[in-house]
Order: structure tokens, then sequence, then C-alpha cells
């Protein structure tokens, strides 16, 4: 019979090496949450309605049940926008959520599920039957900050309730490469350039996940529509822009451009 031998015990380390290892590990992880809450991440939420949608519904939903459960639960400020002037066949609404962190994404909802508030405010939502269904589908794609503004911006005109206009970009490369050169070209200086020309950005994210990656997306907003025109004018117009933009290694950086004019819903908070 061949012979069996005792397995050696593994030789458990002093206390003084266990103590050493976690003070250097504890603020490694202290560090790298720090650096997490940096940035802010962006889902980018569609609800496409379609002609045979209800928005009524969708915006009771959105406005008493939703939205205040995330604030409640210290997601915000949260941005929901249509456009009025879409056909039928192309209505649809977009919420802008802000998350500290990916996990915080997944946590809120595991948290709505054990919001008795939100569960009482959205149950005539969650258990509309299927054939009355207030959507077609909801599409999302999931962004990270650009390092030039890590965190959205609230307009000033939220607090005061004057009007404002939205326009909603999303930017296409052919490949990975030239989206990243792209997003480069926007830390580099272009954004800059937008303040100058009067584009005020709410936020910049890169997108992550989503239906038309590689992309960036971001949200700029303007007093109406001609203040719109007159800024994009002059940011073509500006001798930064014109400089930056005839570099060689900015060139092909953008294959597809998708813009939306949108305006806030009332429940908005941005």
């Amino acid at each position: 019979m061949p012979m069996t031998h005792p397995a050696s015990p593994v030789p458990t380390p002093p206390g003084w090496i266990l103590a050493g290892f976690l003070t250097l590990l504890l603020p490694l992880t202290a560090f790298a949450a720090e650096a997490e809450m940096d940035k802010q991440y962006y889902e980018v939420r569609t609800y496409q309605l379609g002609e045979q949608g209800n928005e009524a519904v969708l915006d009771r939903y959105l406005g008493e049940a939703l939205l205040p459960a995330l604030e409640r639960h210290g997601v915000g400020p949260v941005g929901a926008f249509h456009d009025p002037q879409a056909e039928p066949a192309a209505r649809h609404l977009t919420l802008v959520i802000p998350y500290d962190s990916p996990n915080q994404m997944v946590r809120i909802e595991q948290q709505l599920d054990g919001d008795a508030a939100y569960q009482k405010a959205a149950k005539s939502y969650l258990q509309r039957p299927a054939e009355q269904a207030p959507f077609e589908r909801i599409r999302s794609e999931l962004l990270v900050a650009f390092d030039c503004m890590p965190r959205l911006d609230v307009p000033a005109e939220v607090a005061t309730g004057e009007n404002r206009i939205y326009e909603l970009r999303t930017y296409e490369s052919a490949t990975e490469q030239r989206g990243e050169v792209k997003v480069e070209m926007f830390n580099s200086g272009e954004v800059p350039i937008f303040l100058d020309c009067g584009i005020r950005p709410v936020f910049f994210g890169q997108a992550l996940i989503g239906p038309q990656r590689p992309n960036l997306t971001y949200l700029t907003v303007y007093e109406n529509d001609a203040a719109r025109q007159a800024a994009w004018k002059a940011f073509v117009a500006h001798p930064d822009w014109k400089t930056l933009s005839s570099q060689p290694k900015y060139q092909q950086t953008v294959s597809h451009i998708d813009k939306a004019i949108v305006v806030a819903k009332p429940y908005s908070q941005l």
C-alpha cells in the first residue's frame, strides 16, 4: 500500500505581519473608493413611446414615484426630457441619471424593491397590464464622465424657473482608438471653446455600454433656440477651434452625429 503523509499545516503569519498588511491595504482601499467618487457615471435611459405609448402614464410614474425615490436614496439630480416636435412614431422620453459609481447603479434596484413609498406610488405603473404598456421599449447606455467635467452641472435656470432648451448630441467613431482621441480632444481644449461661445455643457460622457459604441454623448443648455444657433455659429468660426480641429491627430474622430433638441419635463431636476 502506498504510504500517505498528513498534510503539512499552512503556517500562520505572525500577527505583526497581518497587522502591517492591513495597515497598507486600508489606505489603498480608501484611495480606490475616493477615486471611484471622482467621476460620475450616467445612465441615459430612453423610453421609446412610438404611436401607442402613453406619455401621461409615464410622466406620473417618473414624476411621482421614480424621481422622488431616487432622490431619497441619494441619486440625482435626474434630468427628464422630451421632444415636443417629434413625429408620432418617433416619440420618446429621455432620462439622464447620474451615479457616483457603477455599484450605486446596481444597489438602487435593490433599494427600490424595499422602498415601501416607491412601491405604493409606482403600483399602478408596475402592475399595468401587458396590453397597456406605456412604451414600446426602453434603451439605456452607461457613460463615464470626462476628465474635464467629472460631474454634471445643474443649469441656473432650474432654480429660477426660466425657460431653457437642451441639445443632446451623440458622436460615434469608426474605431475605439478614434473614439478615445475624440474624448482627448474635448479634454485638451474643445470645452473651453464651448464656454467662450456660449455653449453651456451639462455633462459629457464616454459610452461604456450601449448600442452605438464607440461613442460619446453630451448635453448642452441654452436660453432659446436662437441662442443655440448663435453659439454654434460662433464655435465654428472661433480661431481656437480652427487651430484645434486642423491638427492631424484629431482628424476622422467622428463618423456620425445624432442630435436632438429637447425640453425639460416639469418634474425634471435638470
